[in-house]
C-alpha cells in the first residue's frame, strides 16, 4: 500500500454507538410532535393582509366572502335577464385655474353673445344663463388667481388721460 493514502476511518457499528437515553428520546418525540402539529394555514387567514407578491398593488383587493353577482332564476322555466348597465360618464381632465380662465376668455360663443348684448339685442333664456354662468366662473377664477380687474381698468384710464393731455398740448 501507498503510505500517502490514508484509510477512511471505519464506521462504528450500531451496537458500539452510544444509545440515547429515555430523556433524549422523549425530547426528540416532543419536537417531532410540535413540528407535525403546526401544519396548514393559521386561523383567520382570509382576513389577514396578503403579501404584495401575489397581488399587484394596482388592483383593488376583493373580499373573498363575496361570491358571484350573476342573477339566479327563481322559477325553473324562467330565462335569466341581463341587467341594464348604465353608461359611465367620462370625466374630463381637470384643468388648472389658469388654463380654464384662458379657455373661457377665448370662448367664441361667449364673445358673440357679449357683442350681441353690447349692440342692444336681446338674448334667449338659455343664452343669458350661459353668459351669466360663464362670467361668474371667470370672476371666481380671477379671484382664485388673485387677478383684480379694477386695477387694470384704472391703469388703462390713467394712460388714456395722459394720452389726452399730451394730444391736447
Amino acid at each position: 500500500m501507498n503510505p500517502l493514502k490514508k484509510k477512511a476511518p471505519a464506521k462504528v457499528s450500531a451496537s458500539k454507538q452510544k444509545r440515547k437515553n429515555r430523556e433524549e428520546l422523549n425530547a426528540e418525540g416532543r419536537a417531532r410532535k410540535r413540528e407535525k402539529k403546526h401544519r396548514g394555514n393559521p386561523p383567520g387567514n382570509r382576513n389577514q393582509e396578503q403579501s404584495g407578491d401575489k397581488h399587484p398593488s394596482g388592483k383593488q383587493q376583493r373580499d373573498p366572502r363575496l361570491g358571484s353577482k350573476v342573477p339566479v332564476p327563481l322559477i325553473v322555466g324562467e330565462q335569466p335577464t341581463k341587467p341594464v348597465v348604465a353608461n359611465k360618464v367620462e370625466t374630463k381632465p381637470r384643468l388648472s385655474p389658469q388654463e380654464e380662465l384662458a379657455m373661457l376668455e377665448n370662448d367664441d360663443r361667449l364673445d358673440a353673445l357679449l357683442e350681441r348684448l353690447e349692440n342692444g339685442e336681446s338674448l334667449s333664456k338659455e343664452e343669458h344663463a350661459y353668459v351669466d354662468t360663464t362670467l361668474d366662473r371667470i370672476d371666481a377664477l380671477m379671484e382664485e388667481l388673485g387677478i383684480k380687474l379694477d386695477e387694470e381698468e384704472r391703469e388703462e384710464e390713467k394712460q388714456d388721460d395722459i394720452m389726452q393731455l399730451l394730444k391736447g398740448n
